[in-house]
């Protein structure tokens, strides 16, 4: 139900040739196949050129994008890793035997077969030079213009240049570190939203400025990876806070480690245990001590604990039965 082609474009015949292109491409492969747990999560086409032997023309670039978006699965994913090129008439990512770039496939025609695509989730990701001109109406570039249920990630704007460093992109690099992990929620989810937060917060002002366009009424998660925190423990969160403005009180027989030498006489054993789910919710951010300043001075000094804004968030969500 979920496709996805991945290409990777190193050989080019004609114009200089690239060195990461198809590093990066195996690597967002393995972990589009398969969840953090080893679900299978996309069925996915790979195409790699290294050199004259494996050479990918413009013909099989666009026919391979043609057979993507005829889907109608839930979701359809176009990655490509290459040159590309952008004109007055438009952009273009290019295939192995360009001569010029405009002799590449056309960036509207890549919209144009996404447009017609009867997926729920279409998403474009394209590590290529001056892609973010990909949905810009090109008689008024200002305007972008994407159907209902399209997303699109680049790796530059379509002034700039892509970078490479360390043998792949600095777009795709990025890319895989959220897709790895560092982009997900607390419920192990990675949306092309948390994945363009990630890229974003990470390169700086005067760097490659990646681009974000979509058309979409919810996100659709990309990976799914291990939570930093049960998602049981989530759905206490209203047990502990009943409201918004809810703090939890605590005391010192919620603390196990005793202050002085020996048992600690006053330690309960079901507040031991409470104190056990509210000490990982503290260290996701969930909550933090009232005025105490770790949460073992929370107990012992008889101080409360209140949730912080991403723990009334969630807070919520399981209040709404949403976890």
């Amino acid at each position: 139900m979920r496709k996805a082609l991945v290409v990777g474009i190193d050989y080019y015949e004609h114009i200089g040739s690239l060195k990461g292109c198809v590093n990066d491409a195996f690597g967002v492969k393995t972990l589009l196949e398969r969840d953090a747990d080893g679900s299978p999560n996309f069925g996915v086409k790979l195409m790699t050129a290294s050199s004259d032997r494996d050479a990918i023309s413009r013909r099989h670039l666009k026919d391979a994008v043609q057979e993507l978006f005829r889907s109608d699965d839930e979701v359809a994913l176009l990655y490509f890793a290459g040159h590309g090129h952008v004109e007055s008439t438009g952009g273009y990512i290019c295939g192995s035997d360009v001569q010029e770039g405009d002799e590449g496939l056309a960036l509207p025609d890549i919209i144009a077969m996404a447009t017609g695509c009867r997926a729920q989730h279409k998403i474009i990701v394209l590590d290529s030079c001056h892609s973010g001109s990909i949905g810009d109406d090109t008689l008024n570039p200002a305007v972008a213009e994407i159907a209902e249920g399209m997303t699109i990630l680049t790796a530059s704007s379509k002034d700039q240049y892509a970078s490479e460093e360390n043998g792949g992109g600095v777009f795709t690099n990025l890319l895989i570190d959220a897709l790895s992990g560092a982009a997900a929620d607390l419920m192990g989810r990675i949306t092309p939203g948390s994945v363009y937060a990630h890229i974003d917060q990470s390169l700086g002002t005067w760097s490659q400025r990646p681009v974000f366009k979509t058309n979409v009424k919810s996100f659709v998660s990309l990976r799914r990876v291990d939570p930093p925190i049960d998602r049981t423990i989530l759905r206490r969160l209203p047990e502990f806070f009943p409201a918004a403005e809810s703090t939890y009180q605590l005391d010192p027989t919620f603390e196990p480690e005793q202050p002085s030498p020996g048992p600690n006489p006053q330690a309960d054993p079901r507040n031991t245990a409470a104190f056990a789910l509210l000490q990982k919710m503290n260290r996701v951010g969930l909550l933090a001590p009232t005025q105490a300043p770790h949460m073992y001075h929370a107990a012992i000094e008889s101080d409360s604990v209140r949730l912080t804004a991403l723990g009334e968030h969630y807070r919520r969500l399981a209040s709404k039965g949403l976890i």
